[in-house]
């Protein structure tokens, strides 16, 4: 299973997301998508997750905090106790011993971030 995790401002837009979605998934078949469970509902995510026809994870902020993430925003780590909410929440919806298989873009805009990680489950690919 590969997640796409995303982190985003508020004011993201269905596109913001999807800028940074393409941007990380080019290659990839993602599976799931996921966020922090307070965006899980926002207008723009709830947007993506129809346009591509996938489930999502809701991650609570305790359980992102708990990753250990390759990029250390010091926004989002003020902000959110972790330094990247895509690879956190990429992480911790493809379960224990999750791998990142690649770190977060951002968006054009600004507006958004995404990651991809990939589930323990498919040892054999790479």
């Amino acid at each position: 299973m590969i997640v796409a995790g995303f982190g985003f401002r508020a004011d993201a837009t269905v596109d913001s997301l999807r800028d940074a979605y393409h941007a990380v998934s080019d290659g990839f078949e993602v599976t799931r998508l996921a966020t922090l469970d307070d965006k899980a509902h926002a207008p723009a995510f709830a947007g993506l997750t129809r346009e591509l026809g996938l489930a999502y994870t809701p991650v609570l902020t305790e359980h992102a905090a708990s990753m250990q993430t390759i990029t250390q925003s010091q926004y989002s780590k003020a902000a959110r106790a972790t330094g990247s909410v895509a690879e956190a929440t990429a992480l911790v919806a493809a379960g224990p011993g999750a791998r990142l298989i690649k770190t977060r873009v951002v968006s054009r805009d600004g507006m958004a971030t995404c990651a991809l990680a990939r589930s323990t489950f498919e040892r054999g690919h790479s």
